[in-house]
């Protein structure tokens, strides 16, 4: 009789065999989903972390941003916006002025050598705290400075005897003011005097000239007929200049240039704009923009 071989034991070591790769098969999906999870967690802390920084440093972009603006307002540059006809035509109502806070700063040990300090002078223009009310900023021209004296004859500007060369000043017709024209006048008087400053003016007034006191500054307007100045409220103190106009870095046009574009064409009258169907509402925006601003002024040097 012929003996065959018996199978059973294979059979069993077959499905253990099986048993055990199927077990090792879960447990490398397990620890490859364990380190897929550990990945997806450590991409996401990177992120978050990347993003705290982007948010960081636009923060701290933008703080540096304010620091410089503050820094400039502070210390070197200020913009302001001319209100008023007294400074025409250098100035213009609606003038946006960029003034240079520091080049009548006090030059220190250090500073003196990086920033061009000046000493204020004849002619200059300059932008001021209004002696009367230190919250209000003016601007005017320097025509006399301390050891100066000065009179006016018909308005017109004489320092030590001397008339006063002044290309930059105009004389608009108006009525007579024996004031205003003749200054120092101590027979006249104008209801715009500064009581303080009419009290105050007889101790430098000398053989009909005014003799400016050191540290003092004597500002008037270019448009001399038209202007609130030192005839009516004093001298300048030294201390109260805050700088010099740099330049016009925007101007808006003034109701006044609407009215004497409308004086030189007779029959005019003002009209709704409508947007052009060719041109097409970037051109009308371009236009209207025009119609507002003086463009030829931006970026002019004050002098």
């Amino acid at each position: 009789m012929k003996n065959f071989p018996d199978n059973r034991n294979d059979g069993e070591n077959d499905s253990e065999n099986t048993s055990a790769t199927v077990e090792e098969t879960e447990e490398a999906a397990a620890v490859e989903a364990e380190e897929a999870a550990e990945k997806a967690e450590a991409a996401a802390v990177e992120e978050a972390l990347e993003g705290d920084h982007s948010l960081l440093d636009s923060v701290q972009s933008l703080l540096t941003i304010i620091v410089i603006a503050v820094f400039i307002l502070t210390f070197i540059a200020q913009p302001f916006r001319i209100p008023s006809a007294s400074m025409e035509p250098t100035l213009l109502i609606g003038d946006f002025l960029l003034v240079n806070k520091q080049v009548f700063a006090p030059a220190g040990h250090i500073w003196k050598w990086l920033l061009p300090y000046e000493e204020v002078e004849q002619k200059d223009v300059i932008v001021f705290r209004y002696p009367v009310d230190s919250s209000i900023h003016l601007v005017k021209r320097v025509v006399a400075v301390p050891g100066d004296h000065l009179h006016l004859e018909h308005g017109l500007v004489f320092i030590d005897g001397e008339q006063l060369h002044e290309p930059y000043a105009i004389y608009r017709p108006t009525h007579p003011d024996a004031y205003r024209d003749n200054f120092p006048s101590q027979r006249e008087s104008d209801a715009g005097i500064q009581p303080q400053w009419w009290a105050e003016m007889n101790q430098y007034v000398h053989g009909g000239e005014l003799s400016i006191p050191p540290r003092r500054y004597f500002a008037m307007g270019d448009n001399r007929n038209d202007s609130e100045d030192s005839r009516y409220w004093g001298f300048v103190p030294r201390d109260n200049i805050v700088g010099q106009p740099l330049l016009i870095y925007f101007s808006l046009r003034d109701a006044a240039d609407d009215r004497a574009a409308l004086s030189q064409s007779p029959g005019a009258s003002p009209q709704l704009s409508r947007v052009p169907a060719r041109k097409g509402l970037i051109a009308f925006l371009m236009g209207g923009l025009e119609g507002i601003a003086r463009w030829d002024r931006s970026f002019s040097i004050v002098h």
